[in-house]
């Protein structure tokens, strides 16, 4: 009988580290059980007969993984998943990888062979902890049982402090057998040096911003994805409206800013709006909050908003001048930040100047005639689907939803074609994990139970973790699985096609793919198939709406290219797919 129910001091390191997660706040974890870590599992049986905690079985680490982080960003909290030694450990790498490179707090912990076994090669034994040492802000390996509950508050505080990103907890499995006496440690009281508060930002350097933004005529939000992290959704909007400054996103940043106001732009960069990216190379100052100027957003980085001022905010001082020198760093939490240069801002500290909406009014006519001029197209052909049609439909009739999305052209057409609410867009972008979307759409719904989660795939991407539909199925989830189905990993066919001579070189998955909608079946979920414009029209709404999971099959255009796209090493205002480009674009024209 587990110690749970025993009225004594003597705990177990399994009843101590559950303990400390219920301390936390932790109500969902995501894992998959083996040998190492049994003794926790036989502990949480215990925790979860008296509704403490929830564990949802995965069928592979890897979905536990993500599963995990997409819960961590759909909430703001902690995604925690479970994962037993050797293989089990590993599986777990790209998902922590994948947390590693968007900066999503995640806690994993990992069961380990005994003390003593550790460094004899024993049966599944890894070294987890030096596997994982480039892709965690820390990790543990716990000798001690009495250590549980104090790492576990510094693993949460880590996760969470400063820029946000994985932890990794390494527990052998005689730890989780020992018997101690239990002291828990509460959230939060922990003592590391290491995690200093950040400097408060001093008044000179907000008004330099301030000067900075009262002088541009042309100045532009670059928003990326610590705009969601710091929850800066309400000060993002009003420093854009109020000031009439527009706002183009990173992949990361989609959902900081309401993509249906008139100043969004949308996402800039390699797949950006045209617009978009024209507005950047047009900008006399780039206002970047919490983006850390990327290869896939600058393109060639000598040309990237070359003519502009750069005020820089981001949490991270290592990603401020790293790729480029702003003329005004300001490094601290963004929401704060972004407060004080509002209050700065809206007192009449250079008095004499014109009204915000004066100063940019040519400069919001410029953009608004690239808007008409260049849009996202969506290809019409009456006896075939387009994917960009297949998207703009379902966000019609789902605008309010979580979407996740796997990686690829059907990740970019999304980006381009959806408007998603804060916290609402799970995407891997840093890593680019294929994979990624269905056990993120799980780790959202068991998040948001009432909520809508529709995953966004690929035909390549979702057979990367497609027996998660077994989970889905196990826990009458109802997600919606949209399969954009082209039968080609479709953003390698179309690197082959611009840049290889279209030499397809394993690119093309048309056999042996399954059929989709059968194979839905097979795990008890409806399996919907789609080919037409009228199908689209006449089931849609309805399958959407509905309470069920269900799989739907979009038979697609098998060649249809993801445009616009800067090619590499190329600036952003030069975009395939873009006859030509504006007779007022100046920094070409200084070319």
């Amino acid at each position: 009988m587990s110690s749970l129910f025993q009225n004594i001091q003597t705990q177990s390191g399994a009843y101590a580290l559950l303990d400390s997660l219920v301390r936390h706040g932790v109500q969902h974890i995501f894992g998959y059980p083996g040998g190492a870590i049994l003794p926790i599992y036989d502990e949480l049986y215990f925790w979860e007969q008296i509704g403490l905690i929830q564990h949802i079985l995965v069928r592979h680490e890897q979905g536990a993984a993500h599963a995990a982080d997409a819960y961590a960003r759909a909430t703001g909290k902690v995604g925690v998943c479970f994962a037993t030694s050797g293989p089990g450990a590993t599986n777990l790498v790209s998902g922590i990888a994948t947390a590693h490179l968007d900066s999503v707090p995640l806690v994993a912990i990992t069961g380990q062979v005994g003390r003593s076994f550790i460094g004899t090669d024993a049966f599944q034994e890894v070294d987890i902890f030096g596997i994982t040492l480039p892709i965690v802000k820390h990790s543990y390996v716990l000798r001690d049982p009495r250590d549980i509950s104090r790492i576990i508050a510094e693993a949460f505080y880590i996760a969470q402090d400063g820029r946000p990103g994985p932890v990794l907890v390494d527990i052998p499995k005689d730890v989780g057998l020992e018997e101690f006496i239990y002291m828990p440690v509460m959230p939060g009281k922990v003592n590391l040096p290491g995690c200093r508060p950040i400097r408060d930002i001093s008044s000179r350097q907000i008004l330099n911003a301030v000067a900075l933004i009262k002088k541009s005529r042309q100045p532009l939000l670059y928003v990326g994805g610590g705009a969601i992290i710091s929850n800066s959704y309400d000060e993002i909007s009003e420093l854009a409206s109020d000031f009439y400054i527009p706002v183009t996103t990173t992949l990361m940043g989609k959902g900081a800013f309401d993509e249906t106001n008139p100043l969004s732009l949308g996402m800039l960069g390699m797949h950006g709006t045209a617009y978009a990216n024209f507005a950047v190379s047009e900008c006399d100052l780039l206002i970047a909050l919490g983006a850390r100027f990327d290869d896939r957003v600058t393109g060639k980085l000598d040309e990237f908003a070359c003519n502009a001022q750069v005020i820089h905010v981001d949490i991270d001082p290592a990603e401020v001048g790293k790729n480029r020198v702003p003329q005004v760093a300001l490094v601290g939490d963004m929401k704060e930040v972004l407060k004080r240069i509002l209050f700065y801002l809206k007192q009449d500290l250079f008095g004499g100047q014109d009204s915000p909406k004066d100063k940019t009014e040519t400069w919001l006519k410029r953009l608004f005639q690239w808007r008409q001029d260049y849009p996202l197209l969506v290809p019409s052909n009456e006896s075939s689907l387009s994917p960009q049609e297949v998207i703009s439909q379902i966000n019609l009739c789902a605008p309010d939803a979580f979407y996740s999305t796997d990686v690829g052209q059907h990740q970019m057409w999304s980006a381009q074609f959806l408007t998603v609410k804060h916290r609402r867009w799970l995407s891997s972008a840093g890593l680019g994990t294929m994979g990624y979307g269905l056990p993120a759409a799980i780790g959202a719904q068991i998040a948001h139970p009432r909520e809508q989660v529709i995953c966004i795939s690929g035909d390549s991407s979702f057979q990367m973790n497609l027996q998660e539909l077994a989970t889905i199925s196990q826990y009458n989830l109802g997600i919606k699985i949209i399969i954009i189905n082209n039968q080609w990993q479709g953003m390698v066919r179309q690197w082959q096609e611009a840049f290889y001579q279209s030499r397809y070189s394993h690119s093309n998955m048309s056999n042996g793919s399954p059929d989709f909608s059968r194979l839905a079946e097979a795990f008890g979920i409806r399996g919907v198939k789609i080919q037409s414009k009228k199908e689209i029209q006449d089931l849609l709404p309805n399958l959407l709406s509905s309470q069920e999971s269900i799989l739907i099959d979009f038979q697609v255009i098998e060649n249809e290219n993801c445009y616009p796209m800067v090619a590499p090493g190329k600036s952003n205002a030069q975009m395939l797919g873009i006859e030509s480009i504006p007779s007022d674009l100046t920094s070409m024209q200084n070319k």
